[in-house]
């Protein structure tokens, strides 16, 4: 059993310490948030703690890291506090929720897989990757690190997802697509051509907007 600790007190946060509570091995001792919004010294019975501090009041020896965050920035912001954490000696832990299906899948570092999620054999998925429930990762694809898949999107087969995408509810990636860095998918899009980085994607078929997703989210 591992002791960890949880970036965050919003409601991702929350939502990772009821999961890790209830459905994992693992042993939530504290949370931590930048010192900036740090305004309550507990959470849900726990201590909160400033981020800047945090390796000195709970040792990266002696816990563990996990950092839920929201796709917000692109996943950028997500991104800053996982290599920021990392810098400070820590460890990460992935939650895989025990209700989502999988096949002996390659899976990275601070991911955060909630139920219902079918992924097929031979998909891989990177470091920083959330997978809101109820989505089907189809067989043969990778996904890279720090992406965010909202709920019950459809990515078929063969398919491979860059760095720092986000996908809305409900939208749908055709097979053997290459999802450029940085591609916002909006929700109930449905996406049959390779993407362009940093692009935003509405409607079925999709079809590219002016401003980039960078500006957008």
């Amino acid at each position: 059993m591992a002791k960890i600790i949880i970036f965050g007190v919003m409601d991702t946060a929350e939502l990772a310490h009821f999961y890790l509570t209830h459905d994992s091995e693992h042993d939530v001792a504290a949370f931590t948030v930048s010192r900036e919004y740090l305004t309550d010294p507990e959470f849900h019975g726990l201590p909160v703690v400033a981020f800047e501090d945090v390796e000195t009041l709970f040792p990266p020896q002696d816990y563990k890291f996990f950092a839920p965050m929201t796709g917000r920035g692109m996943n950028r912001n997500r991104e800053r506090i996982y290599l920021e954490a990392k810098a400070k000696g820590y460890e990460f832990i992935s939650y895989i929720s025990s209700k989502a299906t999988l096949f002996g899948n390659q899976i990275g570092e601070n991911c955060f897989i909630l139920e219902d999620n079918t992924i097929q054999p031979f998909t891989t998925i990177g470091n920083n990757v959330v997978l809101w429930s109820g989505n089907h990762i189809g067989h043969h694809g990778q996904i890279k690190d720090h992406v965010f898949f909202t709920s019950h999107v459809v990515m078929s087969g063969h398919c491979v997802i860059e760095p720092y995408c986000f996908f809305g509810v409900n939208s749908t990636i055709r097979d053997f697509l290459h999802i450029a860095t940085g591609t916002l998918v909006g929700m109930a899009t449905a996406v049959y051509k390779d993407t362009d980085e940093w692009g935003v994607y509405i409607g079925n078929p999709a079809k590219k907007l002016p401003t980039p997703s960078h500006e957008t989210y």
